[in-house]
C-alpha cells in the first residue's frame, strides 16, 4: 500500500511524496491530493519520486491530470528525485519533456532571481 507524506514549504509550494508503488491503486489518491492542494490555494505542486519504488500508466496519468489541474489554477506540477525506473518510465512515454523532472524538491521552484 503505497502512503503519501505531504507539505508546503515556506515559499507555498505544495510537495507531495508517495511512498512505495505509483499504481492504479494509489493514482486516485495523488489526483485528490493535488485537487485538495490547489483548491486550498497552493497551486505550486512538487511530486517528490524519492521515496517511490515504481510507477505505471496509472502513475503517469495521476501526474498529467495533476498537472492539469495545478495550470488551470495558475500553477505548475512539477517532479522532483525520479529514481531510476521511474525516469525509465518517463523517458520511454517522453512525458520527461512535458513534466521536467528536477533533482530535488528544491531545485523543483527555485526562488526569484535565482
Amino acid at each position: 500500500m503505497t502512503e503519501f507524506e505531504t507539505e508546503t514549504t515556506d515559499a507555498g509550494v505544495g510537495v507531495i511524496r508517495p511512498v512505495g508503488r505509483l499504481n492504479m491503486v494509489a493514482a486516485p489518491r495523488l489526483r485528490a491530493l493535488v485537487s485538495q492542494l490547489v483548491a486550498a490555494g497552493t497551486p505550486r505542486v512538487v511530486v517528490d519520486l524519492s521515496s517511490t519504488d515504481s510507477m505505471d500508466s496509472s502513475g503517469l496519468g495521476a501526474l498529467i491530470a495533476g498537472l492539469k489541474t495545478a495550470r488551470q489554477a495558475g500553477g505548475d506540477l512539477r517532479l522532483a528525485g525520479a529514481g531510476p525506473q521511474v525516469q525509465a518510465v518517463l523517458e520511454l512515454t517522453n512525458l520527461g519533456r512535458v513534466l521536467r523532472p528536477r533533482p530535488d524538491v528544491a531545485s523543483a521552484f527555485p526562488p526569484a532571481g535565482d
